[in-house]
């Protein structure tokens, strides 16, 4: 090989650089406007975070008297003290909660698969009715009272885990299309069709080839259906009359009910029990409920965030 020819790679990839660089780059000032508007939006929408952090940690009279800062005025951890009470509900609360939403997560994740690949096949007869069946239900829905008749009457899923996991939840008709769009632009047929010429069936293909491909908008699509689930209180307050099976986000929904009605009560006695219920606290306890319910998803979002850029993006595009 002479110098020329062992030369003439980087000699290309040296014309084809800047070229690149000339389509895809922006100025620099532009470059730092928009990386200055970033961090500004960054610390926007931190801010909330760290306004609960610290008041979670402040003294119930200080907030009374200055409000809520970002550094409390007077520190205290009574909020917390006066969740430890309930401590064994909460880790209760804690166990449902993830349980739901782990099996929730990756059962929507796989029938929202199932459902959105034979949309993105050319060669599906019913691929029209199929398509307008999942879009009809983005538009109309049955209604919260037959909704809660056929789950309680025919499927007897009251008071259940089932409860938790499939009522409003289970599938999701916008995720399923943006699944199909990333597997029609994504999976090349020919890719489908070498591997039926040697000799894969569907389910080979899907869960062999399909699937590694589309790990973006699996994760995207997993990190979604995690945030529904884990948020999730209202299938609680429906289906759910057993104490022992309400997930987390309902518990503290009904601690802090259950306080404002001490506290409201408290208010139209003059015993000494309800002076004592009067200074329990109210903004700080709630402020740490918001701690305590938050922190396992913002521990798991690091995992999804590199796919969820991707995934997004590409799935977004709807045809």
């Amino acid at each position: 090989m002479n110098t020329a020819t062992a030369n003439a790679p980087s000699r290309a990839e040296g014309f084809s650089k800047p070229a690149v660089k000339r389509i895809n780059a922006i100025s620099p000032s532009t470059n730092l406007i928009v990386t200055l508007f970033f961090i500004v939006y960054s610390c926007v929408c931190l801010l909330p975070v760290l306004l609960v952090i610290a008041a979670s940690l402040s003294d119930e009279n200080a907030i009374t008297l200055h409000g809520y800062s970002l550094i409390p005025k007077v520190w205290s951890t009574s909020a917390y003290h006066y969740l430890m009470f309930d401590l064994h509900k909460i880790l209760a609360g804690y166990g449902i909660s993830i349980a739901s939403t782990v099996i929730g997560s990756l059962s929507g994740m796989m029938i929202t698969a199932l459902y959105a690949y034979p949309l993105s096949r050319m060669d599906f007869d019913f691929r029209g009715f199929f398509s307008f069946f999942i879009f009809f239900t983005m538009v109309f829905g049955g209604g919260l009272v037959p909704t809660y008749l056929i789950y309680t009457n025919y499927f007897h899923l009251k008071d259940t885990l089932l409860a938790l996991i499939i009522p409003g939840l289970l599938m999701n008709a916008f995720l399923v299309l943006t699944t199909r769009t990333f597997f029609q632009q994504t999976i090349h047929p020919s890719i489908l069709e070498s591997a039926q010429i040697d000799g894969a069936g569907e389910f080979r293909i899907f869960f062999g080839i399909v699937l590694p491909l589309s790990l973006p908008v699996m994760a995207t699509i997993g990190l979604f259906y995690t945030l529904a689930y884990w948020n999730d209180w209202f299938n609680s307050l429906v289906y759910i009359n057993n104490d022992n099976m309400v997930n987390l986000q309902y518990m503290m929904y009904r601690v802090m009910r259950n306080l404002q009605f001490l506290q409201s009560h408290a208010q139209s006695n003059t015993t000494v029990g309800a002076e004592e219920i009067a200074k329990m606290p109210n903004e700080t306890v709630r402020m740490a409920m918001c701690i305590v319910g938050m922190g396992p998803i913002v521990l798991a979002y690091p995992f999804f965030q590199r796919y969820f850029v991707a995934g997004l993006t590409v799935g977004a595009v709807k045809g």
